[in-house]
């Protein structure tokens, strides 16, 4: 079984990490940026092991960099710290990259109930997936938020968005490079409660991502 660093972009997420991190397999070591938190996230980190990196530029992409800055492993696994995936569905990820089967291996979500992923949400997704693959031939059914790869080809990426852009960019990035991917149905869980997607959790935020995607892709 091959090791990674998982990293997992938080801001406000004390009560996810709670459950998700005594989840994590050994394999795996956990790097948790604190994107400006005030619930104590980075204390409920460190209280389980977690390395904890602080970058106070709000952003998802600002916080995926501070992460990958502060990786060790050759191989990077990331996932959102907000409860919604299980980690152990990472491992088939890394393997897969560890194999050489694949540049970037793509978690697919999979809602275990209706209402998990908002409808806002989910049209968003996959209005930003039909544009990718019209645009770059983009093979994957979803706009991955659980996601391995190798360290070094991503820095070799140069993915410069530090916002919500940072996902559609690095895959158009990975597209351009020639990277194979592949994708695998991982279940999406409703989030810990006590949390809120920055994205989901409202039209305005899924409204505020879609600006930042359509910036991307313009």
């Amino acid at each position: 079984m091959a090791r990674a660093d998982l990293i997992l972009p938080c801001r406000d997420e004390a009560a996810a990490l709670e459950r998700l991190l005594p989840l994590v397999p050994e394999v795996l070591r956990v790097v948790v940026v604190d994107n400006g938190s005030t619930d104590g996230t980075a204390e409920v980190a460190r209280r389980y092991g977690a390395t904890v990196v602080h970058e106070p530029e709000p952003g998802y992409g600002a916080a995926v960099a501070a992460g990958l800055d502060a990786a060790e492993a050759d191989i990077v696994a990331f996932m959102d710290g907000d409860g919604s995936f299980d980690p152990t569905e990472v491992l088939p990820l890394v393997d897969a990259v560890a194999a050489g089967a694949v540049d970037l291996a793509a978690g697919r979500r999979r809602p275990v109930r209706r209402g998990t992923w908002p409808w806002h949400a989910r049209l968003g997704n996959d209005l930003v997936v039909r544009w990718l693959r019209r645009r770059t031939g983009f093979p994957l059914h979803d706009l991955p938020a659980m996601r391995a790869c190798r360290r070094e080809a991503l820095v070799a990426l140069g993915v410069h968005d530090r916002r919500f852009g940072y996902p559609v960019e690095l895959m158009q990035a990975a597209v351009a490079a020639g990277w194979r991917f592949a994708e695998y149905d991982v279940r999406y869980l409703p989030r810990a409660e006590g949390t809120r997607s920055k994205v989901s959790g409202s039209v305005r935020g899924t409204v505020r991502a879609a600006r930042d995607f359509y910036r991307v892709l313009a």
